[in-house]
Formats: C-alpha cells, structure tokens, sequence
C-alpha cells in the first residue's frame, strides 16, 4: 500500500484480491474528476449521498434521479460507484466476497451514536441474506484517536446509547474534555453486529496530522473532502 503523498487513494490488500471488486480510500488528489480518467473506470456511474449525521441507508440498483440524503449505500448491482465524502469521519466499506454485495458507510460521531453500522450490516442481511460473520470491513484514513477533542454532551450521547466509554479518554489538563477513538468505536460496532475480528481491516492514516488529507478540524471551512469508493465490476 503506497503513502497517500504518492498516490491518489489507498486501497485495504484484503479488498484488493477480489477480483470484481473496486475500491479506493481518495487522498487530496483523488477528485471526481479522476472517475471519468482511465479505461479501468469506464462503465461506471458515480453515487453519492448529501449526507446528513444520520442512520439512513439507501438499497440501490441504479443512480438515483435526485440527490439522496443519508450516510450509507448498498447494492449488489454492477458499475455504481458509491461515494462517501470525509474530511475527519471515518468511511467504512463492507463486502460480501460470495453474494457480490457491497456498501460503503458515512461514520462520524453521530451516525456512530446511531449505530449505522450494526443498522447497515442488519439490512445486508435482510436485504441481501448476507451473514455477518461473512461480511469484509475496511476502514479507512480518519481523524485519530490523539486529535479528535469532544465534549461531555458526545460522551453523555454514547452513554445513553448504551455504547462502550472505553472509546473515550480525558484530555489532560482540560475538565470534560475526551479524546474520542472513532475507529475503535465502529470496530467494536462491527464485532458487535457479528463480524469476525479476523475479517476487519483498517488503512491506517489520521487526516489530521496528515497534510495529505482534508481535515475539517485542521482547516475549518477551508477544508476540502475526501471521495472514498467502492463498486462492483461488471462481468467480463
């Protein structure tokens, strides 16, 4: 896996050996213009979301004709590109390697709250009748544990969802401020909603200590957003 400084996206190894299967987390130079370049992404339509912090998951087989709001995408139809948008939250994507099924997951704080994860991998299951302890899950570059300054309200939130607090440790120094491990929060979601350990898999990278990803918390309004992609190669 090369550094985001040298290439446009990361790519989880695990993901990458299946062949009908593409995918990328995007660096700052991965942009939607980059969908159209290359014959390898011919045949492809773009999909993404006007995400909103939410639980909302959309089952697709075609693009739709108006822009969607939610923070998850689902299908099991060939040449969909779906995107999530990031700059500190962390994408998610899922695969079912036998079904050929696939979705790609929006997780900040609130959607995490949520649950949208064990949410996504319920309707996989109902929709699709993918078993959890089957699914592939790939994280990708996010804010990281030492960065990601909260509040006593998002540590409260995750108490009353009845979610682990061992995701969260005192920031020194400061009264009723933690520092919030996202990843791990979604990683222990992921087990929960019965994912194997061994089937969970994470392209490591904080987008705010690396000036080569988009950080809202970093570069405030300045900050640009991360396009991470996951789609279905068509036969042959």
């Amino acid at each position: 896996m090369s550094s985001p400084g040298q290439t446009k996206f990361l790519t989880a190894p695990r993901f990458a050996e299946i062949p009908w299967l593409v995918h990328g987390f995007g660096s700052k130079l991965w942009t939607l213009r980059d969908f159209k370049k290359g014959p390898e992404w011919q045949g492809f339509s773009v999909v993404w979301l006007k995400q909103i912090h939410s639980d909302v998951i959309h089952f697709i087989e075609r693009p739709a004709e108006r822009r969607l709001e939610g923070d998850a995408l689902a299908t099991d139809t060939a040449g969909l590109f779906l995107v999530i948008k990031t700059a500190d939250c962390l994408p998610v994507f899922l695969a079912d390697e036998a079904k050929r099924v696939i979705a790609a997951v929006h997780c900040g704080w609130r959607g995490t709250r949520l649950r949208i994860l064990e949410r996504v991998v319920l309707g996989l299951r109902e929709r699709y009748g993918c078993r959890p302890g089957s699914l592939l899950a790939a994280s990708g570059p996010c804010i990281g544990s030492s960065c990601y300054e909260v509040g006593e309200d998002v540590r409260e939130a995750f108490a009353e969802a009845e979610l682990p607090l061992t995701v969260f440790r005192r920031v020194p120094g400061k009264s009723g401020k933690y520092f919030l491990n996202l990843g791990e929060a979604n990683r222990l979601q992921l087990l929960r909603a019965g994912l194997r350990a061994s089937n969970l898999f994470d392209v490591a990278g904080c987008t705010h200590c690396d000036p080569n990803f988009h950080s809202f918390r970093r570069d405030k309004n300045d900050a640009g957003r991360l396009y991470n992609f996951i789609g279905i190669r068509g036969e042959g």
